[in-house]
C-alpha cells in the first residue's frame, strides 16, 4: 500500500556537500532519508544500484541483498517510480557517494515512460503540453523556471525597500481599457452583464493613486485575444508601478536601476550573455528619439512635420500596409517598428512618443504633438511602457472619445470611454509617473531564450485530443 506520508529529512543534493570527505570504502555512520524519482535501476546480482533524483540533485542508491528490505521487488523498480529510502550515508569502494538502503518504501508509479531513457526530452509538443515530463527529463527547464522565480523574489523586494506598496486590483472588468489591445470577454451569470479579463491593471492602480497611495505596485495575469508567437502569450505577466509627484525622467532611472539590480541578483553581474552576443544592461541606458533611431537604421530623415503622404511612401517601401487613417504619429510609429526595433541591441529608452498613440500619457511640456513616454527597447524588442500621467480629466475624456470613435469604426484594439475612472480623475490625480515592465519578456533575457514558451510553466497551445477521449467515443459508437 502506498504510504500517506514520508518523512524525508535530507535533499538529494545535500549529500554531496556534508558527506564529501568520506573516503572509498568509508561509512558514515549517518542515516538519512532521502525521496524522489528513480532515474537510473542496474542490478547486479547480490547488489543493486540505482540513481535517485529530486529537485536538488541526485544521489546514489547502493543495495544489497542480505541487508536491503524486500530487495527483490526494489531491482524490479521502473524508471520514474517515486521512492522513499532510508540507510547510511556510504561512499563504496570505487568511490560513489550514496545512500546504502536499509529500508524504502514505493510512493508513486509511474506509468507512463520520461523520454528515451531519461535522455531529454526534444518534442516541443511533449515539453510545453507535458511540462511535468519536461521537467525531469530536462534540467535547463527547471533551471529557466528557478530564475522566473528569482527575479520575482528580486523585483518584490527591491521595491519593497523603495517604499513601494504590493496591491491587487481586478482581472475582470467591465470595460476593457489601460491599454490598446483586444479583450477577451466573458458573462457574469448572477450579474447578467458582459465582463472582459484585464488587459492592464493601470486605471485602477492610477485610482489607488487618487485615493492617496503614493506609491503601488502589482505583480500579475494580463490577457489579450490576440496571436500566439515566440514573443506574444494571450495570458502573460508584468508589473506596473505607479509614484506619485515624479515624472518619466525619474520613471526612466528607476527602470534602469530596477532591472539592472534584477539582473546582479539573479546572475551576480549585469553583463550577460544572450543568444551568444554580449549584452549589457549596466545603467545609464541611452536615450534617443524614434527620428533619430530611424535615421541611424535607413539614412532617412523624419519628423512629425514631414509630409504625411512622404511617411506613407516610406512605411509601404519598408514593406508594410498603411490605414488612411493613420496621422504622422501613427506613421513614424509603425515606421520605426519596421526599419529600426530590431536593430536595438544596447538598452535604450526610445523617447518620447506622438500624442496620436499615447491615450494615457501627459502631453509634452515642449511639443503639443508628443507626450512624455518612454519604451525601453533591449535585444531588439520592447520590455516595457512607462509615461507622466495624464492627469487632467477633460484631456482625457477627449482622448477616450477619440479612441471610442475608433473602436466604432472597427479598431478592436482601441479603448473605449471609462467613466468610472474620469470620475475619480475628477477627485484628482496629483504628478504621476507609472510604467509597466513585462515580466515574461526580462525573464527571457535572464535565462537566454528566444521563445516565451520557454519560461512559462504552461504556455497556451491549441487544444489536444487526448487519445482515451477518442477511444471511449468510438467505444460508445459500437455499443450504440
Amino acid at each position: 500500500m502506498i504510504p500517506y506520508r514520508f518523512d524525508k529529512d535530507t535533499p538529494a543534493g545535500t549529500i554531496a556537500e556534508r558527506f564529501g570527505a568520506l573516503e572509498p570504502g568509508q561509512g558514515s555512520g549517518q542515516v538519512v532519508s532521502v525521496a524522489g524519482r528513480i532515474m537510473l535501476n542496474r542490478p547486479q546480482g547480490k547488489l543493486a544500484f540505482a540513481t535517485l533524483r529530486d529537485e536538488t540533485g541526485e544521489v546514489q542508491l547502493f543495495s544489497l541483498e542480505a541487508s536491503t528490505e524486500d530487495f527483490e521487488a526494489l531491482t524490479k523498480l521502473h524508471l520514474g517510480d517515486w521512492v522513499g529510502a532510508t540507510g547510511e550515508v556510504v561512499r563504496t569502494r570505487r568511490g560513489e557517494l550514496s545512500v546504502q538502503v536499509a529500508t524504502w518504501v514505493l510512493l508513486a508509479e509511474a506509468r507512463r515512460g520520461f523520454g528515451d531513457k531519461w535522455k531529454g526530452v526534444s518534442d516541443p509538443e511533449i515539453r510545453y503540453r507535458q511540462r511535468e515530463v519536461d521537467l525531469w527529463a530536462n534540467e535547463s527547464t527547471r533551471t529557466r523556471l528557478d530564475i522566473r522565480a528569482k527575479v520575482l523574489r528580486s523585483m518584490r523586494e527591491r521595491l519593497w525597500a523603495l517604499g513601494f506598496t504590493e496591491v491587487e486590483t481586478p482581472l475582470l472588468h467591465p470595460i476593457p481599457g489601460g491599454a490598446a489591445a483586444k479583450p477577451f470577454t466573458t458573462h457574469h451569470n448572477a450579474l447578467d452583464t458582459e465582463l472582459f479579463l484585464r488587459v492592464a491593471p493601470e486605471l485602477y492602480l492610477k485610482r489607488l493613486v487618487i485615493g492617496g497611495m503614493e506609491k503601488v505596485f502589482e505583480i500579475g495575469r494580463s490577457f489579450r485575444n490576440e496571436g500566439i508567437s515566440p514573443r506574444h502569450n494571450p495570458e502573460f505577466t508584468t508589473i506596473e508601478l505607479y509614484q506619485a509627484y515624479i515624472d518619466y525622467t525619474d520613471l526612466m532611472v528607476l527602470f534602469e536601476e530596477l532591472v539592472a539590480g534584477i539582473c546582479l541578483d539573479v546572475l551576480g553581474t549585469t553583463v550577460l550573455s544572450y543568444q551568444e552576443r554580449e549584452l549589457d544592461l549596466t545603467p545609464p541606458w541611452r536615450r534617443a528619439s524614434m527620428w533619430e533611431l530611424i535615421e541611424e537604421a535607413t539614412g532617412t530623415s523624419v519628423s512629425m512635420a514631414t509630409p504625411i503622404e512622404q511617411l506613407r511612401e516610406l512605411l509601404v517601401a519598408a514593406g508594410a500596409k498603411v490605414d488612411d487613417s493613420w496621422g504622422p504619429g501613427r506613421l513614424i510609429a509603425e515606421l520605426f517598428e519596421e526599419t529600426a526595433e530590431a536593430a536595438q541591441w544596447a538598452p535604450v529608452f526610445v523617447v518620447p512618443y506622438p500624442k496620436e498613440i499615447s491615450p494615457l500619457s501627459r502631453v509634452h511640456r515642449d511639443d503639443a504633438e508628443l507626450v512624455e513616454r518612454f519604451e525601453p527597447i533591449i535585444a531588439g524588442r520592447e520590455l516595457g511602457n512607462g509615461f507622466s500621467e495624464l492627469i487632467d480629466p477633460d484631456d482625457q475624456r477627449a482622448r477616450f472619445e477619440e479612441q471610442a470613435q475608433a473602436h466604432a469604426s472597427g479598431d478592436d484594439e482601441a479603448m473605449l470611454v471609462d467613466e468610472e475612472y474620469l470620475r475619480a480623475m475628477e477627485q484628482g490625480l496629483p504628478p504621476t509617473g507609472g510604467f509597466g515592465l513585462g515580466v515574461d519578456r526580462l525573464v527571457m533575457l535572464l535565462a537566454d531564450t528566444a521563445n516565451i514558451r520557454e519560461i512559462i510553466a504552461f504556455p497556451t497551445l491549441r487544444p489536444e485530443v487526448l487519445l482515451r477521449s477518442v477511444e471511449v467515443e468510438t467505444t460508445e459508437a459500437t455499443e450504440a
